[in-house]
């Protein structure tokens, strides 16, 4: 078997909240031994001083767009990208086309992410037939064919009784439903968040309203269901406050948040930036500091991406024309590392909300570093900069409102069953890893 020592780095422990000096000896597709690494001549050695060693990283929220719109992004560019960006595994919703709702697409997805060799990729299936919100899709089937979660994602299931059964399905089946929640009646046409910078635009405005309507229904539904809800990519001070307090009353609720939205506000659509348009968009100060303050007490368990590429064609036309998402995976550890950096979260803290707590709503192995567990681990260099350039993305895509941004503490390795991916040459301080020939 295959032998890599990962030496002499700082182990990041999520569980434990500790960090320590450590090698990690990985044998096969798993961690043998955390310590100090014997003498093997025979094993790869990469030289991890000064690097930080956490769980591999896991991104429960892309969009890698195969099949049916691979001109965006492919299973195989989407899995290069989460590379580059960190990421040992990923998750892929379901918005495809066709939808991710039967085993069939399901298999095809989790076939495709194996045959990359790149991340592992993880099938989201759809909660409703064509993600319509019309009848349930086949739960049990896709769940017996792989799918870890099940969402509708970019639509939120408006029929609140046939959410209930979803709700009543996935919970005997023992999956997540991730909750992309928004009343569309109340944000109907908008196109960023309704606010001042709207009016100075001429633009229409997406209410925080519509946010928080959908999540104290989903909330109240997951009381009633006992079904595990997953709140995807949180904006508002008001969702925060709503999920803190069902936390507190014991309801099975987790949710996650994005770097944008915890990095930007709607000032950054000035311009008419096609590129900081989202849904749901940015919102304010205020907003950004209550998301900031969920992550920090616990309320928000995850940090995701929302990865969502779309061509250079499809973004540079006028704001109301233009999809929703930008590209994420490639940026989102620079973003992250800023809020250790601001005192926001610790270094576990932020593992945990990288790595075991998804692996932990997801129900996978993944997002520990223990002797037996999977050999996924990221290596992070918290003292290398970069210049956020789009066209080097491993992304078939580039929308990002981060462009000429330097981010600094950036991912240098990723090891996925112990195969190591060196992804980005340490040339801050000149040290290089080293791969046995």
């Amino acid at each position: 078997m295959t032998r890599l020592i990962i030496k002499g780095g700082t182990v990041v422990d999520p569980v434990a909240g500790k960090l320590f000096q450590a090698d990690v000896t990985v044998v096969g597709d798993r961690i043998a031994h955390i310590g100090k690494a014997p003498a093997d001549k025979d094993a790869t050695v990469v030289d991890a001083r000064g690097c930080l060693v956490l769980p591999g990283l896991i991104d429960m929220h892309v969009h890698l767009r195969e099949p049916g719109y691979e001109y965006k992004e492919t299973i195989a560019t989407g899995a290069a990208a989460a590379l580059r960006g960190g990421f040992a595994a990923v998750c892929a919703m379901p918005n495809t086309r066709p939808v991710c709702d039967s085993a069939a697409v399901v298999g095809f997805v989790l076939e495709r992410g194996k045959a990359a060799g790149r991340a592992r990729v993880y099938p989201v299936g759809a909660l409703t037939r064509g993600s319509e919100g019309k009848e349930l899709a086949p739960l049990g089937e896709m769940r017996a064919a792989g799918a870890v979660a099940f969402s509708d994602d970019g639509r939120w299931v408006r029929n609140g009784n046939l959410m209930r059964r979803a709700m009543e399905y996935a919970a005997m089946l023992g999956a997540p439903v991730i909750s992309h929640c928004e009343d569309p009646d109340l944000s109907a046409g908008g196109v960023m968040h309704e606010g001042v910078t709207a009016s100075v635009l001429g633009l229409r405005g997406m209410p925080a309203a519509a946010e928080e309507v959908a999540v104290a229904r989903d909330i109240i539904l997951a009381a009633l269901t006992g079904c595990h809800l997953h709140i995807a990519h949180v904006s508002t001070a008001g969702a925060v406050r709503l999920i803190r307090e069902a936390k507190a009353r014991g309801v099975k609720v987790t949710a996650e948040v994005t770097p944008h939205h915890f990095t930007l506000t709607d000032e950054a659509v000035k311009g008419y930036n096609t590129n900081a348009k989202v849904n749901p968009p940015l919102r304010t100060p205020a907003d950004v500091a209550a998301l900031k303050e969920g992550l920090a007490d616990g309320t928000i368990d995850v940090i995701a991406t929302d990865h969502a590429p779309h061509a250079r064609e499809e973004k540079e036309v006028e704001f109301d024309a233009a999809p929703f998402g930008m590209v994420g995976l490639e940026t989102a550890v620079g973003l992250t590392m800023a809020l250790v950096r601001e005192g926001v979260l610790t270094l576990p803290q932020l593992a945990a909300k990288l790595t075991t707590n998804p692996a932990r709503i997801l129900g996978f192995e993944g997002g520990l570093l223990r002797e037996g567990a999977p050999a996924d681990i990221t290596l992070i260099d918290p003292e290398l900069e970069e210049t956020v350039e789009p066209e080097c993305f491993a992304s078939k895509s580039g929308n990002t409102p981060f462009a000429g941004w330097r981010l600094k503490g950036l991912p240098v390795g990723v090891v996925v069953g112990g195969r190591w991916f060196a992804v980005r040459p340490r040339v801050a301080t000149g040290r290089r890893t080293r791969d046995k020939k």
